[in-house]
């Protein structure tokens, strides 16, 4: 099954190279994705359970990742919401986690297992929220 996945990454060239490897890897469809915090919470919210994920970048063109994190605390019971971010120290991923993450990856050393994750996800059961 295809995960219906939102992005939410400013830099282009990442968002661009993420999506394409987890469409060819991971069983992802691409909704769409956001640059910004603002723009991030409005489509995930305003979409209700028409997506399965949401792979979030802590650090984006306006306002923070942490508040897209923030905004899907109501997030259906199988809509996952992941952090990809160059910043995942200790410290930020048990704070995404305490705002609800699902799983925090590190982009520079944490791709495969976000692939993997997206796999198991995408093999997973899923039930109606």
């Amino acid at each position: 099954m295809e995960l219906r996945t939102y992005i939410v990454e400013d830099n282009a060239t990442i968002r661009e190279n993420l999506i394409g490897a987890l469409e060819e890897l991971a069983s992802i469809k691409a909704l769409g994705w956001a640059e910004t915090e603002g723009d991030a919470t409005n489509w995930l919210t305003g979409h209700g359970s028409g997506w399965d994920l949401a792979i979030v970048d802590l650090f984006l063109k306006q306002g923070s990742g942490l508040g897209v994190l923030e905004a899907c605390r109501s997030r259906g019971r199988d809509q996952r919401v992941v952090v990809l971010s160059n910043y995942a120290t200790t410290d930020m991923r048990k704070r995404c986690l305490q705002l609800g993450a699902d799983a925090v990856f590190d982009k520079s050393n944490e791709i495969d297992a976000l692939v993997e994750y997206c796999i198991v996800q995408s093999e997973g059961p899923r039930t109606n929220a």
